[in-house]
């Protein structure tokens, strides 16, 4: 219970001084960094994840197909 307890005050803490930070000019552009690479990462997450969908999809046609002929030559 004192490790949650701990573990919330920690977050507490590191809100308000990220808050603190942010409104430096310094703060507002390292921020700003960090969400867009945070964006371009899961943009890039994204794009893996439809690509990987496409290939599972089409191995699954091809599969279906060949699945297909070989019903129909039996």
């Amino acid at each position: 219970m004192k490790s949650l307890l701990l573990l919330a005050f920690g977050v507490g803490v590191g809100f308000i001084a990220a808050h603190q930070f942010n409104k430096t000019p310094e703060g507002k552009k390292f921020f700003e960094d960090v969400d867009s690479r945070a964006k371009e990462f899961s943009g890039a997450v994204v794009e893996g994840f439809k690509t990987r969908e496409a290939e599972l999809r089409a191995a699954v046609a091809d599969a279906e197909g060949v699945i297909a002929d070989l019903r129909s030559k039996s």
